[in-house]
């Protein structure tokens, strides 16, 4: 009986460890349909609650251009962008551009320290059950979405830009 059970419980561990292993692959290599958007999609809709308390929808800037971008403070490429999108923000508002920066579920003091050190002023909002995040298909942080007046989306970038980078993508969505 000794002999069988522990045959059991090898074949118990073995079965686990493959369900598992195939779970892990499929969520980080499989062919999930719920990927990154692409240009010309049009972005799935929010309401998510900004720093002071209140909502904020994308329909909220409907025929305005807008630009999402997904961060955490603890994503280096994030932290270096983020001062990088404020001085964005302060060149082109005066033309309707709207930056809408999702954190990515941090706490509430974690996002206000890193709000008040870099002096943001444009629109902080909170993914905290990171639904969003999952709408969007995000894979990597940061990820940036820069949405038409027309409400579709111009392009996507994945990963850190430098202020030029940002300032020629803003350049081309203000022209549109």
């Amino acid at each position: 009986m000794g002999k069988s059970r522990r045959t059991v419980q090898i074949v118990i561990l073995l079965a686990v460890l493959v369900i598992g292993g195939y779970a892990i692959w499929s969520a980080l290599f499989g062919d999930d349909k719920s990927g990154p958007l692409e240009a010309g999609s049009e972005p799935p809709a929010f309401t998510l609650a900004d720093l002071n308390g209140g909502t904020v929808s994308l329909s909220d800037y409907k025929g305005k251009p807008v630009v999402i971008n997904f961060w955490g403070s603890f994503c280096e490429p994030c932290v270096k962008e983020m001062p990088e999108f404020e001085r964005q923000y302060t060149k082109w508002k005066d033309k309707d551009l709207v930056i809408l920066a999702i954190n990515l579920s941090e706490d509430t003091l974690t996002v206000n320290n890193f709000v008040k050190r870099f002096e943001l002023t444009y629109p902080i909002l909170r993914d905290v059950n990171r639904k969003t995040e999952r709408s969007y298909g995000l894979r990597q942080y940061p990820t940036t979405f820069f949405v038409k007046p027309d409400g579709t989306l111009m392009e996507v970038v994945v990963g850190g830009m430098l202020e030029k980078d940002i300032d020629e993508r803003v350049e081309r969505l203000l022209q549109l």
